[in-house]
């Protein structure tokens, strides 16, 4: 073999190794908001996760206040919420073609229940379920073969507090499962508790059993939102929007036991929103509005999982929806009412952000989802 065939070979290996590299650190990002079915809701973006910048692929219209998005299939199947009143509250199940970025709609089905807020796939795309923030119920929707919804089945709640504006009946506002998907929990914002079932499979099918126990409370008034497990699946993280505390939750075999309340959010607006932690395990952070809007960032103890606050990073308005890029380098946040998503680049040692500059502007935004390309 003569030398230049060998250098011609060794070039090769380098162009396709870039190539791969590239592909790699380049992600699809769809971006969720509160937009008319006539206006584009969902934006879906390519995003460099090394350098922290993106750009625009295509819009979608058609469905009204898309304020949150879950992907089935690793990301070929894409489940939204349309956040409207009964009856037109549903969820619409697309095909996502990654090659082409084209969104073409399956189905839809009625969750029979106001304004779903969030909605949860398990990961063999079994079964959806929504938390129906105004309806004070879930709905369980079974997912056929090729991923279309079918009709849902509805679980109402009861409770509240009595005089109280924003606890006065129940508001369930996340669905999430333990780390072996044995069981899923619901947040009530409006009773301060979240319940529990067990995940039960049937040969192809999966459904709920209510938990023992049925729920765990929480002190009255904390409104529990969002919630996220450590990474190690020992620790639970849930920040409740009324008292703008995060609890650290000690799991262990589907039993949860509060260990700390910290303060995420020291103006006390009743107003925290996302809660995600790094890829690392090592921060956390917590997304608070309607005063001194911004992001809690706090530290994780690594022997107990227990949170000390490093810093808060001021915002947009309105920050909601934020996401870690699977590499730990950047932080993605959407600012609804300044119609943007800031892009934080996270220092490694200390967990505190630092604005790139590299803002994305869209009307409204709420949900930001990553899928591979």
């Amino acid at each position: 073999m003569s030398k230049l065939t060998n250098i011609c070979i060794g070039l090769l290996g380098l162009l396709s190794t870039s190539c791969m590299t590239q592909e790699k650190n380049e992600l699809y990002l769809f971006i969720g908001s509160y937009a008319e079915a006539t206006d584009p809701g969902i934006g879906l973006y390519r995003f460099d996760t090394d350098e922290g910048t993106a750009s625009l692929v295509k819009e979608y219209t058609g469905i009204a206040e898309p304020s949150y998005q879950a992907f089935g299939k690793e990301g070929e199947l894409v489940y939204s919420v349309s956040e409207t009143a009964v009856p037109h509250a549903k969820v619409c199940a697309y095909t996502f073609d990654k090659k082409t970025g084209e969104l073409s709609l399956l189905n839809e089905q009625k969750t029979e229940g106001s304004a779903p807020c969030h909605i949860w796939i398990d990961s063999q795309q079994r079964l959806a379920v929504t938390a129906n923030y105004n309806g004070g119920s879930i709905s369980t929707f079974p997912l056929s073969a090729d991923g279309s919804l079918q009709p849902a089945k509805v679980y109402v709640y009861e409770g509240g507090t009595s005089g109280s504006v924003r606890q006065e009946a129940p508001h369930l506002h996340c669905i999430y499962t333990s780390p072996d998907e044995q069981y899923l929990f619901a947040n009530d914002l409006g009773s301060d508790r979240i319940y529990k079932y067990e995940l039960v499979s049937s040969g192809k099918k999966l459904h709920l059993k209510e938990g023992t126990p049925a729920y765990f409370t929480l002190p009255t008034g904390e409104g529990p939102r969002h919630a996220e497990f450590h990474p190690n699946g020992k620790w639970l993280y849930l920040l409740s929007e009324l008292s703008g505390r995060v609890a650290v939750l000690n799991y262990e075999a589907g039993n949860l036991t509060p260990v700390q309340f910290i303060e995420a959010d020291s103006l006390r607006a009743a107003g925290s929103a996302d809660i995600h932690v790094s890829p690392d395990g090592r921060f956390l952070y917590a997304s608070n509005r309607l005063k001194g809007d911004g992001i809690a960032i706090f530290a994780i103890n690594q022997a107990n999982g227990l949170l000390t606050k490093v810093g808060y990073q001021p915002t947009g308005v309105h920050p909601r929806n934020f996401v870690i890029t699977p590499n730990g380098k950047f932080l993605l946040c959407a600012c609804r009412d300044s119609h943007l998503v800031h892009v934080f680049k996270i220092d490694q040692k200390s967990g505190l952000l630092k604005d790139t500059g590299n803002t994305i502007y869209r009307n409204k935004p709420v949900c930001l989802k990553f899928t591979t390309l």
